[in-house]
């Protein structure tokens, strides 16, 4: 599409995320005649589910990703414009500038729906084995995983809240945070490892977590001793993304570092609304989906009341 510089075009609603909740906000902007602008880079951590089956109206499983290219597809037949960039800021407060990497944009309102930002560290064989036994989603994905041995890749909180979800479908879950301090507020019920993480091991599937030697003498018993046999590794590393931009205009967070907001998804700045992975609680599609109708149709009113 053309982008017309700041300024030189206003746009009313712009929609930053392309994932299920800046999709359904931008399904319901466009079904109030609000010619929405969705701006995303054509991925969303959807895409890294391995299979969806707790969805409303899915006769049968579907992957993240056909899930994510479907609303996408039901978007642009409604007219919905796209526009792939990263989002590198945004400012203002009766109007928006939303700077990008292809330019500069203005708007009256902003929703940002941009998830939380999964942080992956560059590992061997992480992203090989995306969707074979390395997932980003405890919720989504522990069905998958009962009776098995899985570990959780994080030193933090976060990390500790995966292993709780994982702890009642598999057989043992182990902390490991890849040669970084623990850094847990709360009790830690499950075996941390610290060490350094090599690679993860498997062909076709996560078989294992290899960790670096911290001897250099080689010999079988020691080589045993550095592979945590595993069926699935769980990425929780870290969050930001919608936040991050949010607390740099100035909105309020959470206690827990999401984006605050009230009924109508609108956050502490008129015009700035949030909906799904942001705005924590639950992170499953079907919350994000709410989020996203509910902030659109907020802001197609937002919209409607200054034009008054």
């Amino acid at each position: 599409m053309d982008l017309k510089k700041a300024g030189d075009f206003l746009e009313k609603i712009v929609i930053v995320g392309d994932g299920p909740a800046g999709i359904s906000a931008a399904l319901y902007a466009a079904r109030g005649n609000m010619e929405p602008l969705v701006v995303g880079m054509g991925s969303s951590s959807l895409d890294k589910a391995e299979l969806i089956q707790n969805y409303y109206g899915l006769s049968k499983p579907m992957t993240g990703q056909e899930l994510h290219e479907t609303g996408i597809a039901q978007a642009k037949e409604l007219g919905v414009r796209f526009m792939e960039a990263q989002v590198l800021g945004i400012s203002g407060f009766d109007t928006f500038v939303i700077k990008t990497t292809a330019g500069d944009l203005e708007a009256e309102c902003v929703i940002l729906a941009t998830g939380s930002q999964r942080k992956a560290p560059r590992i061997r064989g992480l992203k090989e084995l995306e969707g074979r036994g390395v997932s980003y989603c405890a919720v989504c994905d522990a069905f998958f995983y009962r009776g098995k041995e899985v570990a959780v890749l994080g030193n933090g909180d976060f990390a500790l809240h995966e292993a709780e979800e994982l702890a009642a479908m598999a057989s043992k879950v182990t902390i490991c945070t890849n040669g970084a301090a623990p850094e847990f507020t709360g009790a830690v019920d499950f075996p941390v490892n610290t060490g350094k993480i090599s690679k993860i091991q498997g062909e076709d599937q996560v078989t294992g977590i290899c960790f670096s030697p911290e001897v250099s003498v080689q010999d079988t018993e020691q080589d045993q001793a550095r592979v945590l046999p595993v069926a699935g590794v769980f990425v929780a590393s870290g969050t930001a993304g919608s936040a991050s931009i949010a607390r740099q205009m100035g909105a309020a967070l959470t206690s827990k570092g999401n984006i605050k907001i009230n009924e109508n998804m609108e956050s502490t700045i008129p015009g700035l609304f949030a909906a799904g992975d942001c705005t924590g609680g639950l992170l499953q599609v079907a919350k994000a989906v709410y989020e996203g109708a509910q902030a659109g149709l907020s802001a197609v009113q937002y919209v409607r009341a200054r034009a008054k």
